[in-house]
Parts: C-alpha cells; structure tokens; sequence
C-alpha cells in the first residue's frame, strides 16, 4: 500500500473545524506527528487541495484525544494548529473552540460513556494545562447534536455545550501578568500583556488609526497594520519569556474599542496573521479578564463590571459571545474561572490518508 490510512472524526467545534484523532493511532514521535498533520491537512497550498483543511486558519486545526493521566480529568485533549501554506505545525496553544468538539468526539471514540441526559466530560488541556468541565446534551444516554443553542459565526441551531475552564491563569508563561506590567509601550503602542488561556498582546484600535468596528475582511486587506502589530507581537513575545516566536501562533494578538452594538466592548482577534472570523474561545477568556482588569489598555473604554460572576459580552466581526468570569477584587484582579456556551456537531468520520513514505502507520 502506498497509503496509511487513520481513524479520525471530522467536526465542527465552535466557529472552527477540522479532524479529531485518538492520540493513540498516530506516531508518538512529535517530528513524524508533524509531518502527519500537514499531509491530512494539506498545508501548503491556499486551499489546502492535496488535503481536508478548508484554506483558512480556523479549518486547519487539529485534535487528539486520548483517556487522560490526570487524576481530575477523563480525557487528554492534545492540539494541534496547523499553517495553512507554510507546512508548519504548533504544538504550543490550545483552542476552545475544537475543544468545544472534545466531549462529543470523546463519546463517538467511546472513551467516555453516556451518563443521563446530560454527561459532563472532564478534560485536561494537553498544551496549557487547563482544566475544563463539558456538559454534553445525551437525552436518554443518547448523544445528540440536535439543539436550539445558537453561536454568532454558524448558521443554524444545535444542542449547547457547557464549557466551565478553570487552571487557566498563566497557562502559557506562569503569570498573569508575563512582564509584570499593566501596561507595556512596544513599538510606541502601549499594549496590556496577558497570559488566561492563551498568552495575548491586547492594544486599543485608536492607537493603530482603526475604529476596531472593522470587518475581518478591510482588517486582512490592511497589510501595513499587519506589518506593524506583528512587529509588536514578536517584542512582546521576548518580553513574556516566550522566545522568538516568529514562527509561533502564540502571543495571540488584540484589539479593544468601545462597544456599540450593546455589548461590554468592542474586541477584534488575530490568529495571529489573519483575522479571526469570529472570536477563539480562549481568546475571549484572556480579552475578557483583560477587560475587567482596572489598569489595563481596557481602561476608559467601557463601564467595568464590579460584581462578580459577570457576564462579559465581546463585539467581534460576526456577533457576540458572552463569557461568564467569577472573579475576585479584593486585591486587584483575580480569575477563579470562565464559562462559555458553544456547540458542536459530527461532520463526517471513517479514514483519513497519508502518503506512507511519511509515515506507515503502526
């Protein structure tokens, strides 16, 4: 055979898709793993032609799962983000949104039993560290993706996912605060640099001469802005103890304006080249703390919530997504956890192949 062929789940988790993998059917060597990935993907071409990925960065994505060896969790959840042209492959962030898809995936892979009408999935983030409860919709022990929950940035309805992620502070860099500062002035921007679920660099719109109401399309289109916040992205990487990240999705970068449309504020997020459509799930985690966070770029651009839990709506280009965060004030800002609501549903499963000169499989 010229082919290797790999079970695999192809979903939709939250505004981003792509295939779900029990860990134990791929290579363990991380360099193959890669390697793997971008064949099934089809990194390296803007349309991803010679794989499944869809040409944009919230297609390629990649999960896989396997029963966990934390004493808290059920299920290892290990990510994967994979380039769309440039075959390269992170192994570093997590993403909420293909984590959204873990629950289902873990009880279509039978790694976890229906329990009840609702089964809660408890998962280890491979990646950060990050603990998260799912409560999936399984009516009569039956796994159901049939719902009236609605997400801005898919059409249609679907059963709801609860997703509750505590663990999440400093997942990346060990801090709250990576440099130790509220504020920092790269480049002359003063950016707030945050470490919640995923490490971010977050400035305010006005500073790069954007109103942050922009479509992600004008946003895309604007290459002298993308030239100059990933110049700032890069400083503020060292600045985190990150490294030279120039060939790493991670600190993601975003935007802060007023909001407008009723929400809390106004938010845009960078995958980091490209613009996200909607809003990652562990983006609006960190922009959401960011927000209610006194001192921070945020400061003067909304009415902060004072009580918590508080329910932080983000403007993003496709609607909102509200985040629920139970914090404490007593002492500045203090993240206990955040919850969010999403959904899923199970698109296709069977094999995927890969040349078997990459890999032959086990």
């Amino acid at each position: 055979m010229t082919q290797t062929g790999i079970p695999y789940v192809f979903m939709r988790g939250g505004t981003s898709k792509g295939p779900y993998f029990n860990r134990a059917d791929l290579p363990e060597d991380l360099d193959t793993l890669a390697a793997v990935l971008v064949a099934a993907v089809g990194s390296g071409h803007a349309l991803n032609i010679d794989g499944i990925g869809a040409g944009a960065a919230v297609t390629t994505k990649v999960a896989m799962l396997s029963p966990s060896e934390d004493d808290w969790a059920e299920v290892d959840y290990f990510f994967a983000q994979v380039s769309v042209e440039d075959r390269l492959v992170d192994f570093k962030p997590t993403c909420g949104n293909i984590l959204s898809g873990v629950g289902p995936a873990a009880i279509e892979m039978g790694l976890v039993r229906p329990s009840g009408d609702v089964t809660e999935v408890k998962i280890r983030a491979v990646n950060t560290g990050a603990k998260v409860l799912a409560k999936v919709q399984t009516p009569g022990g039956v796994l159901t993706y049939d719902g009236e929950a609605e997400i801005a940035g898919v059409p249609g309805s679907a059963a709801p996912i609860a997703l509750n992620f505590m663990g999440v502070v400093g997942s990346s860099t060990g801090a709250f605060l990576p440099t130790g500062n509220l504020r920092d002035e790269i480049e002359g921007i003063e950016v707030t640099c945050m470490d919640v679920a995923m490490p971010m660099t977050i400035a305010r719109a006005s500073d790069f001469g954007l109103t942050g109401y922009e479509s992600a399309a004008e946003l895309d289109a604007n290459k002298d802005f993308f030239a100059r916040m990933e110049a700032i992205r890069i400083r503020a990487g060292a600045l985190m103890g990150l490294g030279d990240v120039t060939r790493s999705v991670t600190p993601k970068f975003g935007l802060f304006a007023p909001a407008r449309e009723g929400g809390t504020i106004a938010a845009r997020y960078f995958m980091p080249w490209n613009t996200h459509p909607s809003m990652a799930v562990t983006g609006s985690q960190c922009m959401a703390s960011c927000a209610l966070t006194p001192g921070t770029i945020a400061e003067g651009l909304l009415d902060r919530p004072t009580a918590s839990p508080a329910n932080v709506v983000l403007e993003h280009p496709s609607g909102t997504i509200e985040v629920l965060v139970d914090f404490d004030s007593a002492a500045g800002f203090s993240l206990n956890s955040a919850g969010l609501l999403r959904t899923a549903r199970k698109l296709a499963d069977g094999r995927i192949y890969v040349p078997s000169r990459i890999w032959k499989g086990l």
